[in-house]
């Protein structure tokens, strides 16, 4: 983002490693950086929200709760996070569970209509032959402003319930967890198309700005052209390739699939590796010579698309961008789910679902065209 001169309170700039320019409201010891051009409405729409997030006052950290009672939901919870299925969850995936499900369990029972705690129970404290569909109710409408939020805590707790239904876990007098609370719980529909698809402009915008030649370029080129999450492009190397194809165990599901994921090398990502800059242990290095953390390579990826002037454009919206762009060109269900590692047919139908819905309209629209039956007759 070229930074223009502005003159605003709390409002300071400083250059990162590459030398680049960068904005950030900063105030109370805590900073939001601004992403939007300086002068534009956005900015300073963006501004206005910033100020106020800062001097909201921090939210008090509620005290630490000690051990559960047995028999509670609290109980179950930390059965469930000490439980092999559990711990056979990649680590991104452990900690936002852990975190939606603590999150839970400190949530009051019940609540005023001011919105305010009523009495001092948390639902780590419900029994759980008390614990029915409508406290899962409860848990993920206090998310509903939230709705991705919302049907996360649904997930969760559906996860952590049917653990325990499987493994016949047992609590109390050998009282087991019969039936999934979160059963009959549904989500909440709302209308998102989650990460920010890349267009084919996207790329090309960005490709000028970080050529071929360039880190951020071979960044954009094992993304786009393997659909590899940010996990595992951190990790690829020439060690992966092999007679024309790249093999690797994907990060996300190694602990509970170990099958390799196999793709053949197309000429264009042979070009952009030969190009490089490539590491010794990886594609993608730091500036200090080491591999990238999927975090690190997240953060580092965002500020190249900002370069280019691409603010909605992520890692992970490549990898959407990849698999859009094959079912637009005739890509079968089990054809996306061997090249991007989907071992059920709900993902890649998302993908084919969109491409069959624009060629149905398509030819049924001619059904209706007045003017083409009259040509025809």
């Amino acid at each position: 983002m070229s930074v223009m001169k502005v003159n605003l309170p709390y409002l300071f700039s400083d250059a990162d490693r590459h030398g680049n320019r960068r904005l950030f409201v900063r105030r109370n010891g805590s900073k939001i950086r601004m992403r939007h051009q300086p002068g534009s409405v956005s900015f300073a729409t963006a501004y206005a929200e910033a100020l106020a997030e800062l001097e909201r006052p921090p939210s008090p950290k509620p005290p630490h709760p000690g051990r559960p009672t047995p028999g509670t939901l609290g109980a179950l919870a930390l059965a469930y996070f000490a439980s092999g299925k559990f711990r056979r969850l990649d680590p991104v995936t452990q900690r936002r569970r852990r975190a939606i499900i603590e999150a839970c369990l400190v949530e009051p029972r019940k609540l005023t209509p001011g919105g305010e705690p009523e009495g001092p129970e948390l639902f780590r404290d419900c029994p759980l032959e008390k614990f029915s569909s409508n406290h899962v109710r409860v848990l993920r409408d206090r998310k509903v402003e939230l709705v991705g939020a919302a049907n996360q805590r649904r997930k969760a707790l559906s996860a952590m319930f049917g653990w325990a239904q499987e493994d016949g876990w047992t609590y109390g007098a050998d009282r087991k967890i019969v039936v999934n609370p979160v059963r009959d719980v549904k989500k909440i529909r709302y209308a998102t198309d989650g990460w920010y698809t890349w267009t084919v402009e996207d790329v090309v915008q960005y490709m000028q700005r970080h050529p071929i030649g360039t880190k951020a370029g071979l960044a954009l080129a094992l993304l786009l052209f393997t659909g590899v999450r940010r996990s595992d492009v951190v990790k690829l190397g020439r060690q992966h390739i092999r007679d024309g194809w790249l093999s690797f165990v994907a990060t996300k599901t190694r602990k509970v699939r170990a099958t390799p994921l196999e793709i053949p090398v197309l000429p264009i990502l042979s070009e952009a590796i030969a190009a490089g800059p490539t590491g010794n242990l990886t594609f993608l290095m730091t500036e200090f010579g080491k591999p990238f953390t999927a975090a690190g390579f997240g953060n580092w990826f965002r500020d190249r698309c900002d370069e280019a002037g691409l603010p909605r454009c992520s890692a992970h919206g490549l990898r959407k961008a990849a698999a859009t762009i094959a079912a637009d060109n005739g890509a079968t269900d089990r054809e996306l789910m061997a090249m991007f590692g989907w071992q059920s047919e709900g993902q890649a139908t998302t993908y084919t679902r969109k491409v069959n819905r624009k060629r149905l309209a398509a030819s049924g629209m001619e059904l209706i065209d007045l003017t083409h039956r009259n040509k025809g007759s």
